[in-house]
């Protein structure tokens, strides 16, 4: 079948872009991971600073790219007709390479100081964490972001004809414009400019991306397999309620150690646990979506990756933000390593997984590959998975001794006191990293070349495997909704465990006469058991899943696409 609407077409170029991003990004990681274990590589030429600033700043844009491509795709299927003006749409592609190569560039100027300071604002890099880029660059974003917003809306139909999809992207769309405002400001105030700093990275990062991952999960998964657009409806609307709810106070765990009222200890700490609440619902809706009508799996890497983007978000900003959002552990956590574990499951997991399955969801379609070799799809998820589940144990346990000698013990940092105590997990580091390196040039190279390979060998099923039919068995049986539930149980009861050994950096025994038995035993148990069973609960889940596509009678994938359209 070929693609109904032209202006889809017009995705594609920001997926290919996402990709070359993503492995640019990947290697400033391994670059980082070096430099932790040894700080003289590459000093005077390409600082650590720096090299984090572009890593950062990469992180976000090949993201950003992805989420462009998915909503350029499924925009044109939910208005039922043509994107709107597209040639802002190629100004928007065009506008994007600019902004990544001005960052490429100014954010070096931090290694001798330039900020470019004209009128009280730094026009060329501004140096906040997470917000390095300068006003320059955070214009043009916002410039590239309105063009996005007004493309969406004046695609879509009248808003009494929006269901809740449409909602969801529309008010996605327009609040990545308006929540951006927030990184335009410069207070000389630290604890104000504090705020705006955050309002950025958790409304905009954490709220609004959110908002826009729930709604795509949700109509991909309409599109994969069939489900009906209410029941996601219902849960795009709940999902996109609770973020907000919990995550407008929720926010105020941020706030606790940079100056501001104490009483945001309390409030922040309270709505702050409440924020998983919304990717509970996820993570359970994405099973029954891919179970309940038990339709085979067609696109398998698509699938792979969109359940990769729910379940690492679960475990990296669901369980790991949970155990350090309380003001009794984040005082320990905040600025450790533990931090990065966190964040890397959850940046890469919910959002940067998300645009990767939806561009093995669209570029077959694209360019009308009816039957694709998806082994290197499939082999690019393990690897990418296992090497950031192998990064973020890395992170955490080292995070955790960091705290112990750091902050308990007070041993000097610049000395190389912490150094040699987190020496094992420094070098675990680039080990994963190199698996995930591995991970994402698969990913890439496949998605890259895809279509303009050899076509899937004779006797090879559309998924890469042998035709033939194969009886479940019974790690492959029927994922039933009991077990499923159990497997997130025990995810939350490792993440129990992690919190109690936060918890327990507060006990006398531990805070004063420096015994490490608890945090140590707790971190060991918890860290390596919730990774181990993520790990599992994935491999089981995608297991069932291939049993029921070999057991059917599989028609390709295009096959199934006239309905969506």
């Amino acid at each position: 079948m070929q693609i109904e609407f032209q202006t889809q077409r017009l995705s594609m170029r920001f997926f290919m872009l996402m990709l070359v991003l993503f492995v640019i990004q990947v290697g400033y990681g391994l670059l980082l991971s070096v430099q932790q274990t040894d700080p003289t590589v590459l000093a005077g030429v390409m600082n650590f600073n720096v090299a984090r600033a572009e890593h950062l700043n990469l992180g976000i844009l090949w993201i950003l790219c992805g989420f462009i491509g998915a909503i350029l795709f499924v925009g044109p299927l939910l208005a039922k007709r043509e994107m709107v003006a597209p040639w802002l749409i190629k100004l928007l592609f065009y506008a994007l390479i600019v902004i990544v190569v001005w960052n490429f560039f100014t954010l070096r100027l931090a290694q001798v100081g330039i900020a470019g300071w004209w009128h009280g604002q730094p026009w060329l890099q501004q140096g906040l964490e997470y917000l390095e880029a300068g006003r320059i660059a955070g214009i043009l974003v916002l410039v590239g972001f309105a063009i996005l917003a007004y493309v969406v809306l004046r695609t879509f139909p009248p808003v009494r004809q929006w269901n809740e999809i449409h909602w969801g992207l529309g008010l996605g769309v327009s609040a990545l414009m308006a929540v951006w405002v927030f990184g335009l400001f410069y207070v000389a105030r630290l604890d104000l400019q504090e705020y705006f700093r955050w309002f950025v990275v958790h409304y905009w990062v954490e709220g609004v991306w959110e908002v826009i991952h729930i709604t795509l999960v949700g109509f991909l998964l309409v599109l994969m397999f069939k489900v009906d657009v209410k029941s996601v409806g219902f849960a795009v609307f709940w999902g996109v309620a609770l973020v907000w709810l919990s995550g407008l106070i929720g926010n105020a765990h941020h706030y606790f150690w940079i100056g501001t009222p104490a009483f945001w200890q309390f409030w922040g700490s309270v709505f702050s646990a409440l924020e998983p609440l919304p990717l509970v619902f996820c993570f359970w809706h994405i099973y029954l979506d891919a179970h309940v009508n038990k339709r085979p799996l067609e696109n398998a890497p698509a699938f792979y990756f969109i359940l990769g983007s729910v379940v690492l978000e679960q475990i990296g900003a669901g369980i790991l933000g949970f155990s350090m959002t309380f003001a009794l552990t984040n005082v320990w956590s905040h600025g450790t390593w533990v931090t990065p574990g966190h964040g890397h499951l959850a940046l890469f997991g919910t959002f940067g997984m998300l645009g990767i399955a939806a561009a093995y969801f669209a570029v077959p379609i694209m360019r009308k590959v009816t039957n694709y070799d998806q082994r290197l799809g499939k082999l690019g998820f393990w690897l990418v998975l296992t090497g950031m589940l192998g990064m973020a144990f890395a992170f955490n346990v080292g995070g955790t001794v960091q705290i112990y000698v750091y902050r308990i013990l007070g041993l000097d940092w610049f000395g190389g006191d912490v150094a040699r105590a987190m020496g094992v997990f420094k070098l675990l580091l680039p080990l994963f990293g190199v698996v995930f390196a591995i991970g994402a040039l698969v990913v890439a190279y496949d998605l890259i070349t895809l279509g303009r390979r050899l076509a899937v060998p004779a006797g090879m099923d559309a998924h890469g495997g042998p035709a033939d039919v194969h009886p479940a068995t019974r790690w492959s049986r029927p994922l039933s909704g009991f077990e499923a539930g159990i497997w997130l149980l025990m995810m939350w009861v490792f993440g129990t465990i992690i919190t109690l050994g936060l918890l327990s950096f507060n006990l006398p025994r531990v805070r004063v006469a420096g015994d490490p038995t608890l945090p140590y035993l707790l971190a060991g148990i918890g860290y390596p058991g919730l990774m181990l069973v993520t790990l599992l609960f994935v491999w089981r889940f995608l297991a069932s899943m291939e049993a029921r596509a070999s057991a059917a009678s599989t028609p390709s994938l295009l096959r199934v696409l006239p309905a969506q359209a």
